[in-house]
């Protein structure tokens, strides 16, 4: 065993002493190449992106940030940060308002779920409908076989895309159901939260904060 190893070990073993102690607590111990070390409720893991121990998903790096994902709600994690404190549980439904603060290019993205699997959402009120890419589709385990074939268009022309109505779409603690949506063949970062959905809401805009209120 190497010294810097046999260190990083004796880092973990104290960072797990000190998350014990808070409930629900999630902390960025180290990097590993591509892999985060999180010590996740006194317990220490390492996840590749896309891996999740004890219901915490790695959803990217950035610098020597992580975002994680726990419940269908992201959180930003530093090296070296105080722990997160993470609810393990997923939010109440039934909230009528959700706050979307403006994240990174000014766009509003959120956590959430569909049909019940946890995904990340951005909201774009120029789309018609919810979108999805195929690969999220495939992800979240949405019925493509019995989607409707048609044709929407887009800034570069007519696309062939699938359609479909979600049985449920939740962002923070707010959830609707009988959603309708469309697949798109190519991959996308987020699901677009497009008019389908908003429609369902009374949006307002304050400075960098997105209000959305059920009508």
């Amino acid at each position: 065993m190497t010294h810097a190893f046999s260190n990083w070990l004796l880092a973990v073993a104290a960072l797990a002493t000190a998350a014990a102690a808070q409930a629900q607590g999630v902390v960025l111990a180290g990097r590993m190449g591509e892999r985060a070390l999180l010590v996740i409720d006194g317990r220490p893991h390492t996840l590749a992106v896309g891996q999740t121990a004890a219901g915490v998903r790695l959803l990217r790096w950035t610098g020597d940030s992580a975002e994680v994902e726990r419940a269908g709600a992201s959180y930003a994690l530093r090296l070296g940060g105080t722990p997160a404190q993470i609810g393990a549980a997923p939010a109440p439904v039934g909230g009528r308002e959700i706050v979307i603060p403006a994240g990174p290019g000014g766009h509003f993205t959120a956590g959430g779920s569909i049909n019940g699997r946890a995904t990340r959402f951005m909201v774009d009120t120029g789309a018609t409908m919810v979108s999805i890419g195929r690969d999220d589709a495939e992800r979240l385990g949405l019925d493509l076989k019995a989607a409707r074939a048609s044709v929407t268009q887009t800034a570069n022309g007519p696309v062939a895309v699938q359609s479909l109505t979600l049985t449920s779409l939740r962002v923070g603690d707010v959830e609707l159901s009988n959603v309708h949506a469309i697949v798109l063949p190519s991959a996308m970062p987020y699901v677009l939260l497009g008019n389908s959905w908003l429609g369902r809401f009374q949006m307002r805009r304050e400075n960098d904060v997105m209000r959305l209120e059920l009508r």
